[in-house]
C-alpha cells in the first residue's frame, strides 16, 4: 500500500510505502496525522505550504458495505483550522485497487496553469488541462469519461474552486458518472484550486487487494456486519426508501428546521418538500427516478436517490435533507423542482449547498432578493457566484464574509463555517457538536437527532454529543459512511471484528472509542497550534439569546458543560504540536 505525493511546484509525483504507523489510519484520521506532522498550523490555507489530502480507508476494496468513502482534508480557508469532508462515489475503490491509500498534493503550480492527475496501473501522469479551465463538474466528467473510458473515477473542482471561493467543494463521480458526491464543506475545493489541480482521473485497471490475515474470520465478520445493516430499520427501511429527506418532517416537528434565515424552526410549507413529498414525486414521474440508489458499489443501505424532471430524465442525484433545508425552507422555497435545480447548479459550479444556502439567507435578509423567489436565487448562483462577479465573490467567501460586507450581524456560523440544518436551539445536543468539534459548524461531526431523549432539554446533551462525536470520528477514519452508525454505533464489535480479521490484531470492542478519541485529539492539537482557543468553541449570541419559534427555545447549555467537554478524565492526555 502506498501514499502518492504530487508536487505541483515541480510537477513531480512519487509513490511512498505506507508507513507502518499509518496501517490502520484512513480518511479523517489520516488527514489529521499528515496535517499535524507536515503542515505548519499557522500557514496560509491557500499557500504552497498547505497540503490537500485525498484519502481512503483500511477496509476499502474488500466488499464491505459502505466502507469506501473518500475524504478530502487540509487546512481550511473558511475556518482557518483543520478540515475533513467526505463523500461517496467510486474514487476510493479505484484508488485502492491501484494500491493507493492517499494522495497528498503539495506545492503550487505556476500561476494561471492547471493540471490533470491521471492514475493507472502502469504509472502516474500529471498533464496540462487548459481545456478543462472554467468548466463545470458535469462537463469535466463527461469529457474525461469520453477520453479515458466510462469506468474511471473522477475527482474534480468546478469554477468556484478555480476562483478560490470558500464555498468550493471537491466533487467525485458515482457509478453513473455523475459528479454529485461532494466533499463539500470548509472550502477544500479552493485548496485544490490553489494547487493548480483541476481534476484527477483514476483508472479501474488495478488488481491490488488489501491482504486479509484470516479469510474465514473475515467472511464471517463481513456477513454479520451486512446482516445487521439489513435488519436495522433505520439502515434497511428509512434510509433505503426515503434517504436523508426522512429527517425533514421530524426536525420540523421538533422546531429545529432552519426557516427564513434561521428566524423560525418550522416551515409552514414543510409538507411540500419533506421525505414523503420527494418519494411521491419520484414515484409519480418514474423514468430515471429512483427512491433508492447506491452512491458506491456494494452499499446495502442505498440511501441516495435520483430525482427525475417532468419528462422522467435525471434532474439531480441525490437530493439530501441539508439541501432541502438550506436551499429550501431557509430561503422560503417550497418547490422540490426548484430546490433540485438549485442543487444541480451548485454541483456544477462546485459549491457546498449548506454554506451557499446560509450565505444566501443572510443576503436575502439584507434585501438582495425576496424569500421564496427561486428564480432570482437561481440567477444569483448562476450569474453572480458562477461567473465570479464582485457580488458573487463576496457570497463565494461564505456566510461570515457575506454578513460582514452586507451589514448583517446575526450570522449562523461557528469557527467561520455556517452550521447545518439542525438548529441547536431545538436539538440541543447540536450545541456541543457545532461548538466543540474541531471541524466548526459541521453536523456530520456528531448528529444527535436520532437519540431517544428530549431534545428540548439541556440535561445530558454534552455527554451525548461528545460520545457521538467520538464514534463518528472512529467510523470516519476507517472509511465508513456515518449512516452505518444507527446499526453498529452501539455495537463496536461488528467493526472491530472486521479490523481484527483483516489485520491480525486482537482489539477488544472498547478499542474503537479510543481510536476515535485519538483522531479528535490530533485535530484539536492542530487547531490550538493554529491559534484557536475556548472563544472559538462557542455558538454565536443569536442561538443563546434569540428565541426560536414555534417553541420559543434558546440554546441554554451551561458554561460548565462547555468546560467539562475537554476534561482529561474522558480524553486522557492531549498531544501538542
Amino acid at each position: 500500500m502506498y501514499l502518492l505525493r504530487v508536487n505541483m511546484s515541480n510537477l513531480r509525483t512519487a509513490l511512498e510505502p505506507l508507513p507502518e504507523e499509518y496501517k490502520l489510519l484512513g480518511n479523517r484520521g489520516l488527514v489529521a496525522e499528515i496535517l499535524c506532522r507536515e503542515v505548519p498550523a499557522r500557514t496560509n490555507p491557500l499557500g504552497a505550504k498547505n497540503k490537500l489530502i485525498l484519502a481512503g480507508g483500511p477496509l476499502a476494496g474488500l466488499g464491505i458495505s459502505s466502507a469506501a468513502r473518500l475524504s478530502a482534508g487540509g487546512k481550511s480557508p473558511l475556518t482557518g483550522g483543520i478540515k475533513e469532508a467526505n463523500a461517496g462515489g467510486i474514487a476510493v475503490q479505484r484508488m485502492t485497487r491501484l494500491g493507493i491509500r492517499a494522495i497528498i498534493v503539495e506545492g503550487q503550480a505556476e500561476t494561471g496553469k492547471i493540471y490533470l492527475l491521471y492514475l493507472k496501473k502502469d504509472g502516474v501522469e500529471l498533464l496540462p488541462a487548459g481545456e478543462l479551465k472554467g468548466l463545470g463538474t458535469y462537463d469535466v466528467a463527461k469529457k474525461l469519461r469520453a477520453r479515458y473510458g466510462k469506468d474511471i473515477g473522477v475527482i474534480t473542482i468546478g469554477p468556484a474552486g478555480e476562483m478560490l471561493m470558500n464555498l468550493a467543494g471537491i466533487f467525485a463521480t458515482d457509478s453513473e458518472g455523475q459528479t454529485s458526491r461532494a466533499c463539500a464543506r470548509g472550502g477544500l475545493g479552493a485548496v485544490m484550486g490553489s494547487k493548480g489541480l483541476k481534476a484527477i482521473v483514476i483508472a479501474n485497471d488495478g488488481d491490488y487487494r488489501v491482504p486479509v490475515h484470516d479469510e474465514e474470520a473475515f467472511k464471517k465478520a463481513r456477513k454479520e456486519f451486512i446482516k445487521v445493516l439489513m435488519t436495522t430499520p433505520q439502515t434497511s427501511e428509512i434510509y433505503t426508501n426515503y434517504g436523508t429527506a426522512s429527517a425533514l418532517a421530524p426536525i420540523n416537528k421538533l422546531g429545529g428546521l432552519p426557516t427564513y434565515n434561521f428566524r423560525q424552526g418550522s416551515f409552514e410549507k414543510a409538507e411540500a418538500i419533506d421525505g414523503d413529498a420527494l418519494y411521491d414525486l419520484i414515484e409519480k414521474r418514474n423514468g430515471a427516478g429512483k427512491h433508492s440508489h447506491a452512491c458506491m458499489n456494494g452499499c446495502v443501505i442505498r440511501c441516495s436517490n435520483v430525482v427525475p424532471d417532468e419528462e422522467g430524465n435525471t434532474l439531480v442525484s441525490p437530493l439530501e435533507y441539508e439541501t432541502l433545508a438550506l436551499l429550501g425552507s431557509n430561503l422560503g422555497i417550497a418547490d422540490l423542482d426548484a430546490i433540485a435545480s438549485l442543487n444541480k447548479l451548485c454541483n456544477d459550479i462546485g459549491i457546498d449547498t449548506i454554506e451557499t444556502g446560509a450565505a444566501l439567507g443572510v443576503a436575502i435578509e439584507a434585501g438582495m432578493a425576496p424569500f421564496g423567489d427561486a428564480q432570482e436565487i437561481y440567477r444569483i448562483i448562476e450569474e453572480e457566484i458562477g461567473q465570479g462577479t464582485i457580488l458573487g465573490r463576496v457570497l463565494g467567501q461564505g456566510t461570515l464574509i457575506t454578513g460582514r460586507v452586507l451589514g448583517i450581524s446575526r450570522l449562523p456560523v461557528v469557527k467561520g463555517q455556517a452550521i447545518a440544518a439542525h438548529d441547536p436551539r431545538a436539538i440541543k445536543g447540536m450545541t456541543i457538536t457545532y461548538a466543540m468539534s474541531p471541524m466548526g459548524g459541521d453536523h456530520t461531526a456528531g448528529v444527535t437527532l436520532r437519540a431517544p431523549i428530549d431534545h428540548h432539554k439541556p440535561e445530558g446533551q454534552m455527554e451525548l454529543s461528545r460520545n457521538i462525536q467520538v464514534i463518528v470520528a472512529a467510523h470516519d477514519s476507517l472509511g465508513f459512511c456515518m449512516f452505518v452508525i444507527p446499526a453498529v454505533g452501539g455495537k463496536p464489535e461488528y467493526v472491530v471484528n472486521l479490523i481484527n480479521a483483516v489485520y491480525g490484531t486482537n482489539f477488544q470492542p472498547e478499542w474503537l472509542m479510543e481510536y476515535g478519541k485519538d483522531v479528535i485529539k490530533k485535530e484539536r492539537a492542530f487547531n490550538l497550534a493554529a491559534g484557536f482557543n475556548e472563544v472559538h468553541d462557542r455558538l454565536p449570541e443569536m442561538f443563546l439569546e434569540e428565541e426560536l419559534p414555534p417553541h420559543n427555545l434558546v440554546s441554554d447549555l451551561s458554561e460548565e458543560d462547555y468546560r467539562r467537554y475537554w476534561d482529561t478524565e474522558f480524553w486522557g492526555e492531549f498531544p501538542k504540536l
